[in-house]
């Protein structure tokens, strides 16, 4: 290496050391950098603590006597709100007839939530207060930016209580908390808890935090997480109830996942967001609205306690001069229809919140029909009987009279079918079964000339079906049931076990046998019977495959409502049982030699008139003129 080449390096290296000096960041500079990078690390510590759950819902010990024993974070990384980095832990209560709401002063949050109507029972069936979350299991927090570069979270400081809990002459109850700073400013979380309602009331209102948030600061970044716990004794569908669902303010409602992980970002504004289990919900609502709100749903572990984790990250409006507060309200209370759909009268079309949408009552005419007739017919009968079995037997026995129409006709459809046997015999007997298209046209001729249609008896039955699918949609998810007992069934909300297998059954059966599921099986498998000697079906092609095809029904209807609701098997019973008997009735009223001499005196009469051809039977006659057309060209 030759000299220039060695004084080439040495004045590199010199240019570098002179340019570091003359960059290299004074005292002040260093400790502004320190004070950012230790309230970065509070702030990811706060995020830490709000996800971090165990299996069992417990904190860590190791973690609680980390918190509690660190000196890593001075006092000085939080900045102007020093004033309100320690403190002794408090505890406040908001009560009315329907909730009981225990308020924490660090974080200045909801702390547990009691709804005082309801209980739970655990594995040894005691009766227990049923609570939504508690501290360990949800946390709320704010992200707070100062002027000088501090970033901190809210649920890491210390609120005071300002006044007492207040109560006005309408029994509303007011608990306001403060977050103070060195100087001036303030920010207050006031909670109005109104008298039997189940919505709370948030506002967050600055006093001069313009002097120590950076210049334009109009927004807050709110941090909201839940652990839902298991409240039901069927975990199964409790767990596919289970989702978190949001509104637009546009008014679309959308969900995540019930069966899988999900997460979800979400530019456009959101009206409300609700972490929902099967019969209650947490709800988080917006008086303005939610922007950039992230929301993440977590499957948990089936023997942890806990259906599933919700996590909802999103921005909020902010003035921190203290012009405008921030407002929302929480809803902690039950997936009732009644109840939700109280929270939209008396308001607009564009101001509804339709929480009740939050009910799974079905999609399109499956809906409508629980909405307006069954939910209706149901209040109506809860308002005289407490006895939900009883209810659930009126609003069968009004269903089943509404349909007798349509079950009658049905009846009388096959009941002609039936009386024409011998003639379709005789047809069978003189054409033979390889000329298909043949026999078809002659008892489609039959079945014009005394006027029978052969779909006249599957009308009724089909009219019929979306009643079916509603009442399937209906029962799940009626918090009505919940808890409800009737004879050996002690919730019909859930499964009624009578036995309990030491082993699980695949294909939806599981490890209990239902014994409202096996009447109801029975029942189906005697109406099918019946139903099988009224009709022909197993005489006509395919009907033999037909007719197995129907007893195999009701045993998958065994597999696949064994842990459904009990009430739910309980009406199909019931439903079946009348049906049944009606059909007895029915037998015993129509005189079928009286239905044959009308059909035959039909037939005369039409055979005096000028025979029209539907668009039917021409299709066939020209299907049967092109099949005879083929053999006679092959021959």
């Amino acid at each position: 290496m030759d000299k220039n080449t060695i004084f080439g390096f040495v004045l590199i290296a010199l240019i570098v050391l002179g340019f570091y000096q003359l960059n290299k960041p004074n005292e002040a500079e260093q400790a502004k950098i320190k004070r950012y990078n230790d309230s970065i690390a509070l702030v990811e510590q706060s995020k830490a603590e709000m996800a971090r759950k165990l299996p069992n819902g417990a904190v860590s010990k190791d973690s609680v006597a980390a918190k509690d024993t660190s000196k890593a974070t001075s006092t000085d990384a939080y900045g102007d709100f020093g004033a309100s980095a320690k403190g002794e832990q408090k505890f406040f209560t908001l009560e009315n007839n329907l909730v009981k709401l225990t308020f924490s002063n660090k974080g200045g949050r909801v702390y547990s939530a009691q709804l005082k109507k309801y209980s739970k029972r655990d594995s040894l069936d005691k009766t227990l207060p049923l609570i939504l979350f508690n501290d360990q299991e949800s946390n709320m927090g704010f992200t707070l930016v100062t002027n000088n570069n501090r970033v901190l979270n809210s649920s890491n400081l210390y609120f005071e209580q300002i006044s007492g809990i207040i109560k006005d002459a309408k029994g509303n109850q007011t608990l306001l908390l403060r977050l103070k700073t060195s100087g001036a400013a303030y920010m207050d979380f006031a909670y109005t808890l109104p008298a039997d309602n189940y919505m709370l009331s948030f506002g967050i209102k600055a006093n001069g935090m313009n002097a120590v948030m950076p210049a334009g600061t109009n927004s807050l970044d709110m941090q909201w997480n839940v652990r839902v716990r298991q409240q039901e004794r069927g975990r199964k569908f409790e767990d596919r109830y289970s989702s978190i669902e949001f509104k637009y303010v546009a008014d679309d409602i959308e969900k995540l996942s019930e069966s899988k992980n999900d997460e979800k970002k979400v530019t456009n504004k959101v009206k409300w967001v609700a972490f929902k289990d099967q019969f209650f919900s947490s709800i988080l609502i917006a008086d303005d609205a939610l922007n950039s709100t992230s929301l993440k749903s977590t499957l948990e572990n089936e023997n942890s306690g806990y259906l599933k984790s919700y996590s909802a990250e999103v921005t909020v409006p902010f003035d921190p001069t203290g012009k405008t507060p921030t407002t929302f309200r929480w809803f902690f209370g039950p997936n009732q229809f009644k109840v939700l759909a109280a929270y939209d009268k008396g308001v607009s079309a564009d101001s509804e919140l339709k929480l009740n949408k939050l009910i799974p009552l079905g999609w399109g005419i499956f809906g409508w029909i629980n909405q307006y007739v069954i939910i209706e017919m149901f209040n109506f009968f809860s308002k005289y009987f407490t006895n939900f079995g009883l209810i659930i037997l009126l609003l069968t026995l009004v269903i089943k009279v509404v349909l007798f129409p349509l079950t009658y006709k049905s009846y009388v459809s096959s009941a002609k079918m039936r009386v024409l046997k011998p003639e379709i015999d005789e047809i069978h007997a003189k054409i033979p079964a390889d000329k298909a298209a043949e026999r078809q046209k002659a008892t489609m001729d039959l079945y014009s000339k005394v006027g029978v249609s052969p779909l006249a008896g599957c009308v009724p039955s089909l009219l019929q079906m979306p009643l079916l699918f509603a009442m399937f949609s209906f029962f799940p998810a009626a918090i009505e049931l919940r808890q409800q007992s009737f004879l050996w069934a002690t919730d019909l909300s859930t499964y009624d076990s009578i036995m309990t297998l030491p082993f699980s059954i695949p294909f939806g059966f599981g490890n209990h046998v239902s014994l409202f599921c096996l009447l109801m099986t029975v029942t189906n498998i005697v109406y099918t019977k019946l139903n099988m000697a009224n009709t022909t079906t197993a005489d006509q092609p395919g009907g033999a495959m037909m007719k197995w095809m129907m007893y195999l029904m009701p045993l998958m209807f065994l597999f696949m409502f064994n842990s459904y609701a009990s009430g739910l098997s309980y009406y199909y019973f019931i439903a079946t049982l009348i049906s049944i008997i009606q059909t007895y009735v029915i037998r015993a009223t129509v005189d079928e030699k009286k239905i044959l001499a009308q059909l035959h005196a039909k037939r005369n009469i039409n055979s005096k008139k000028p025979a029209k051809k539907s668009g039917f039977m021409d299709r066939l006659e020209k299907m049967q003129r092109e099949q005879q057309k083929a053999v006679t060209t092959k021959k």
